[in-house]
C-alpha cells in the first residue's frame, strides 16, 4: 500500500489542472485510478503520465476533440511507472517521490469508520431468497466500531507511554496503529459486501451496468491490456453497486 492517503485528489487535481477546466472524473476514470492503486503505481508515475500524455496533445497539429478522461493517459502512466521501476534497481530504496504525504491522525480515522459504520446501518439494501445483503452490512459496521474503539485504546497507550506514565502496559509495549494492516481489514470487509450486493441485485441490473461500462470502455480498448480493461470492469461495477445503494467506501484513500 503507498505511504499516502491523498491518491485519488492528488490524481484528480492533476488532471484537472492540465486540461485547465474543473471536469468532474467519471465512474471509469474513478474505476481507473483504482486499478492503478491496486496495481501499486506510485503516484508520481500517474502524475507523469498525465503530464507526458497532455504534453504529447499539445504537439498536435489538430486539437478538435478535448481530453476528456484519464483513459487517454492509459498508455504514458503505464510506461512512467515502468521507467520508475527500472530507475530504481540498484537504488538504495529511498523514495524520491515528491507528492504530498500525510499521516491521518488516528483520532480521524476512527470519526471515519464510525461514520461508514452509521451509513452501512442507515442504507435499504437489496434481500433475496438466502442472501442478505443486511446482515453483511450490519456485521461489517460492527467491526468498524471494533476497530475504531482499537485504535482509540492503542492511541490511548502510546500517549502514556510517550509521557513517560507508563513503558509498558499489561506487560507488552505499548501498540502502535498499522495502518497497513488495517488497511488490508476494510479491503476484506469490501469485498464481502460487493459480493452480497451482486448476489442480492438482479441480473438484468447487473448486465445494465455492465454494458454501460463496454460503451464508456469502447474508445479505449485499443490501448489498455486485457487485464486491465477486465480489471476496470469489475472496478467499475462496484461503484455503480455502491453509488446505487448509498454505500460508503471503506478504504483510508477515500477519507
Amino acid at each position: 500500500m503507498q505511504n499516502y492517503f491523498n491518491y485519488f485528489t492528488e490524481i484528480e487535481d492533476h488532471f484537472q489542472k492540465r486540461r485547465g477546466t474543473g471536469l468532474l472524473l467519471s465512474a471509469l476514470d474513478w474505476a481507473l485510478i483504482e486499478t492503478w492503486k491496486d496495481a501499486g503505481i506510485p503516484l508520481q508515475a500517474v502524475l507523469r503520465g498525465i503530464d507526458s500524455a497532455f504534453d504529447r496533445y499539445q504537439q498536435r497539429a489538430s486539437k478538435t476533440r478535448k481530453v476528456n478522461s484519464l483513459a487517454y493517459c492509459v498508455q504514458e502512466v503505464l510506461s512512467a511507472a515502468e521507467d520508475m521501476k527500472e530507475a530504481a534497481v540498484g537504488a538504495t530504496g529511498e523514495t524520491s517521490e515528491s507528492g504530498a504525504r500525510r499521516g491521518f491522525d488516528p483520532a480521524e480515522i476512527a470519526r471515519f469508520l464510525r461514520r461508514n459504520a452509521a451509513e452501512l446501518e442507515a442504507a435499504k439494501l437489496p434481500e433475496s431468497s438466502g442472501v442478505s445483503a443486511r446482515a453483511i452490512a450490519f456485521e461489517a459496521a460492527r467491526s468498524l466500531r471494533e476497530l475504531a474503539d482499537d485504535i482509540e485504546a492503542k492511541t490511548d497507550e502510546g500517549n502514556k507511554a510517550r509521557e513517560g506514565e507508563a513503558k509498558q502496559i499489561a506487560g507488552r509495549p505499548s501498540a502502535q496503529l498499522r495502518l497497513e494492516d488495517l488497511e488490508r481489514r476494510l479491503t476484506v470487509l469490501e469485498e464481502k459486501l460487493f459480493a452480497v450486493l451482486l448476489a442480492a441485485t438482479s441480473d438484468d441490473q447487473v448486465i445494465s451496468v455492465r454494458a454501460e461500462a463496454d460503451r464508456d470502455l469502447a474508445p479505449y480498448r485499443s490501448k489498455m491490456p486485457a487485464a486491465q480493461i477486465g480489471q476496470l470492469q469489475k472496478q467499475y461495477v462496484h461503484k455503480r453497486l455502491l453509488e446505487r445503494y448509498g454505500l460508503p467506501r471503506l478504504s483510508l484513500f477515500y477519507m
